[in-house]
Parts: C-alpha cells; sequence; structure tokens
C-alpha cells in the first residue's frame, strides 16, 4: 500500500471524473492514486475480490485496506478526509440545496445514457423531449435558488462537481443525435450554468473528441465494453490510442463503421 487512497476506475468515467474534480478543487490531486481498470477485458480476480464480485466501478481502496463503492459515497469520503478545502457548503440550509440538486442527477443520467444507446429512430423524439424535461427541471431548480447568479451558488461547487462530468459525457448526444439546448427563455438559466461548467479549469479532464471516439459502440448500443456485432475491438480498447483514430460516422441508425474505419486495429 502507497499510503493513499486508491480509486479503480474506467476510462473516461463520468462517476471517476468527478472524483478528480473534487480533488482538482481542492489542490490535492496527488493524494490519490487513479489506477484504470480495461473493461473490454473480463475484471481481474484480484479486484472481483476488492468488490466482492461486483463490476461496478468506481472503487476506493482506502490506506487500511477497506472499500467504498458508488462515486456520491466516494465524493463525500474524499470530502471529509481532506476537509481543510472543503467544496460542499457548510451552511445546512445551502447544504441541503446542494443535495436536493444532487438528487435531481440520477434520472438525468439514466436517460442520457438510454438516449444515446437507443437503435429505433422511432423512438428519438420521445428521448428529446425526455432530456429536454430533465433541464427544465434543473433551470426551474436554478432560477429558484440562484436566479442572477452563474453557479448553483458564489462558485464551481458540489453540485458543480456531480453533474459536469454528465455534461460532457452528453457531448455525445450532440454528436450522434443532434441533441442540444433550444436556444430560448426556457432553458438560459440552465445553459449559462452547464456552459460556465465545462469552461471550468478544475473541469479539464478529458475532451469532447475523447468522448465521441470512445463511447461510439454506446451509439450503436454496446455498453461497457460489449462487442459491437460484426466487430473484434471495442471502442473502449487503450491502443490505439484515441487520438490517432478518425472521428466515427455520426450517422448511427444506418451505419456500423468497421474495426479498421474506426482506426482500431494495431
Amino acid at each position: 500500500m502507497s499510503g493513499k487512497p486508491i480509486v479503480y476506475h474506467i476510462p473516461v468515467c463520468p462517476f471517476s471524473q468527478r472524483l478528480e474534480i473534487l480533488l482538482a478543487l481542492k489542490g490535492l490531486t496527488d493524494e490519490v492514486e487513479f489506477h484504470k481498470v480495461d473493461i473490454t477485458q473480463p475484471r481481474p480476480q484480484w479486484l472481483l475480490d476488492l468488490t466482492r464480485g461486483t463490476t461496478a466501478l468506481p472503487i476506493l481502496l482506502t490506506p487500511e485496506g477497506q472499500v467504498i463503492k458508488e462515486s456520491l459515497v466516494i465524493l463525500q469520503y474524499l470530502e471529509q478526509i481532506f476537509a481543510d478545502t472543503p467544496v460542499a457548503r457548510s451552511d445546512p440550509y445551502e447544504r441541503a440545496v446542494e443535495s436536493m440538486m444532487t438528487a435531481m442527477e440520477g434520472s438525468f443520467t439514466v436517460t442520457g445514457y438510454t438516449f444515446v444507446m437507443n437503435r429505433d429512430p422511432d423512438r428519438c423524439e420521445q428521448f428529446e423531449a425526455d432530456m429536454l424535461g430533465h433541464y427544465q427541471k434543473l433551470n426551474d431548480f436554478l432560477v429558484q435558488h440562484s436566479p442572477s447568479g452563474t453557479f448553483l451558488f458564489d462558485h464551481f461547487g458540489w453540485a458543480e462537481t456531480v453533474f459536469t462530468p454528465l455534461f460532457m459525457r452528453f457531448w455525445f448526444l450532440d454528436y450522434y443525435e443532434g441533441f442540444d439546448l433550444p436556444d430560448d427563455g426556457r432553458y438560459a438559466r440552465v445553459r449559462k450554468w452547464r456552459d460556465a461548467c465545462l469552461a471550468h479549469p478544475a473541469a479539464q479532464q478529458v475532451s469532447r473528441e475523447e468522448i465521441v471516439k470512445l463511447y461510439y459502440d454506446y451509439a450503436l448500443g454496446a455498453g461497457n465494453g460489449a462487442l459491437v456485432p460484426n466487430r473484434e475491438v471495442s471502442s473502449f480498447v487503450f491502443d490505439p490510442h484515441w487520438q490517432s483514430r478518425p472521428w466515427p460516422p455520426k450517422a448511427k441508425y444506418d451505419v456500423s463503421a468497421s474495426d479498421r474505419e474506426l482506426g482500431l486495429l494495431v
């Protein structure tokens, strides 16, 4: 053991990026070790032993050898052990407001990922309406609690740490589904918030190009390293590096690019 907490995570995982953002905000990036797990391969036995057979990541291994699961739980653990530079609000009411907003994240995430994995073009209109419904709720929440601000409170904080990785992953909705927020007043406050979150210096661990390229198989309905039919290599492989690959085709309902076309053959 290194004496530091160790996080085992999937590359470009939004739930792991939350932890990286929190540490960046605290100026403590080097206080936790991050080890990537190749999800295109079966989980190694030593990792399954740590997780007691579950495959969801990230997990955190404490210096004492204890295992913590679920990103929001890990986030709170890191907030508490590195308490000198708090990210969460200290005022009880403000902390409750953060928690209420954080509670909106689960269904937002599920809808976005289900949308990109959809293979039925006739369902796209409903998915778009569902996503806009989530953004409308976030907009209304921000109008209620921070009508003239940029972030939920006076700076990028806990709620932003939770949501920003998802705003970044949903670049795949823009690329593969042509989805974005309408440029009108119903979404003006949440658009301002989202754009400020995306631009924040503490949240630059991944790029749009990386997400679009690695999540190509998700757009074809194959998640978590599963193989697309008639393919031999997952878009989540480490090698070839994503920067050396061409951009995938945007058309996801009538085109399925080959391993060679995706630059996945070494």
